[in-house]
């Protein structure tokens, strides 16, 4: 690569318009992104992985239940706002350019949230910690993804996506090694994530910025009718967007029936106190760094020499079915683990070839900013329902404390596949 691509993307980063066949982006720039989407990811998915259900163990012990509420109500509150925060990026005028601004302002939010998790007196606010947080961390999110819509070219989705994608799979697992190592200090397991998070995504601004916005002539005005359609879209007009949607949303209802109550998960099936598991997560997330990593890369660059998504993201939603069965069938560390790697494998492989599709079929590129919104929307409904759901269903046929894990893995396997086939039967415009 050219110094010149290097330092600024060519004329895209200069001038913060997005060429309609944007040039490939240099080693340093995806090098400086997989540590933005790194820091995002850590920021993110420590709390909720374990930092939330270590607060509430403390503050509600044996009501395993109110995590999926607290998750739930957060979702709920950023699915409002998302389609928002993606029409005033695509507008945003400002000489830092219409994402990196959102980059600053979720880093500011997300770190708020957390610090008021760690000190929280009750559940009311632990709820509305993790409702700021949880919004601050996924407006970073949404930055770094959008940026990849406006400037990576159809040659290098899948890498790109690969490479990002392994970031935030190998993320939250050495955060929550680092979480266990401060575990007596219920404060330092929020503050470290996020301090990193926000150190990383920092520099990635600084040192990669995306260029002025100002002299951009296609804002258009918001209005009211402008506001309520940004929370949908033409299924008509775009069929591959809306079945792509689709698919995307019942693997994602699958996803987080699976995820959300890990902890407890581990706790039940190992008999093991709460604040315990971290070691545990942790042991199981390294040995399956591997599998994300073979995930990620395999799907990424594999589907991008052969031009192939959708095969890709069947053959994952089918590892995840079989990891899921494994998981809900375990009650020892050796089958857990192996259930364990299965998925770690699935999800990265389909994360990462997902977002490939996804930035191929955006309907219109000077608005990516509210299409990514709104395709989000087919992760942030199943993480604002899906946990709110589980938390009913692991209490169907429970026994005293010995919650129904069984079936609540069985029935995220079901949503992954249907998802899955969704996605390869109906998505024609990409192979």
């Amino acid at each position: 690569m050219t110094n010149n691509l290097t330092e600024d993307h060519g004329a895209a980063a200069s001038t913060g318009f997005e060429p309609a066949h944007p040039q490939p982006m240099s080693r340093s720039y995806i090098f400086w992104l997989m540590l933005a989407s790194f820091g995002a990811s850590m920021a993110m998915m420590v709390p909720l992985s374990y930092g939330i259900a270590v607060r509430i163990t403390e503050l509600a012990p044996g009501n395993e239940e109110v995590l999926g509420y607290v998750t739930g109500s957060a979702q709920l509150v950023y699915l409002g706002v998302s389609p928002l925060i993606g029409i005033w990026s695509d507008r945003t005028r400002s000489r830092l350019g219409r994402r990196i601004p959102f980059l600053y302002l979720g880093t500011v939010v997300g770190l708020a949230g957390l610090i008021t998790i760690s000190v929280a007196p009750n559940l009311l606010v632990v709820g509305s910690g993790w409702a700021f947080g949880m919004t601050g961390w996924s407006i970073t999110g949404a930055a770094l993804q959008t940026l990849q819509a406006d400037r990576v070219p159809e040659s290098q989705r899948g890498k790109v996506s690969a490479l990002t994608g392994l970031m935030t799979q190998i993320a939250p697992v050495l955060g929550i090694g680092v979480a266990y190592m401060v575990s007596s200090s219920t404060l330092l397991i929020f503050v470290i994530p996020g301090g990193i998070g926000a150190v990383l995504l920092i520099l990635f601004a600084i040192i990669k910025p995306e260029g002025s916005s100002n002299n951009r002539d296609d804002a258009g005005h918001v209005t009211v009718k402008t506001i309520i359609t940004s929370y949908g879209f033409n299924m008509r007009k775009y069929p591959d967007f809306a079945w792509h949607w689709s698919g995307r949303f019942l693997f994602f209802v699958g996803l987080y029936f699976n995820t959300t109550f890990g902890t407890f998960f581990y706790a039940q099936r190992l008999d093991l106190p709460v604040r315990e598991v971290a070691g545990i997560i942790a042991t199981v997330g390294i040995i399956g760094v591997l599998a994300a990593a073979t995930g990620a890369l395999v799907g990424g660059f594999l589907s991008d020499k052969l031009q192939r998504r959708r095969l890709f993201i069947m053959i994952a939603a089918l590892l995840f079915v079989v990891g899921s069965a494994c998981q809900a069938t375990a009650w020892s560390l050796p089958q857990i683990i192996f259930g364990a790697l299965l998925m770690q494998l699935a999800i990265a492989a389909f994360s990462t070839v997902d977002q490939a599709i996804i930035y191929a079929i955006i309907p219109e590129r000077s608005q990516a900013g509210r299409y990514m919104a709104v395709i989000q929307f087919a992760q942030k409904i199943p993480s604002a329902i899906a946990p709110i759901i589980a938390g009913v269903v692991i209490t169907i046929g429970a026994v005293g404390d010995v919650k129904n894990y069984t079936l609540l893995y069985l029935t995220g396997a079901l949503f992954a596949l249907i998802g899955g086939l969704i996605i390869l039967l109906k998505v024609k415009s990409v192979r």
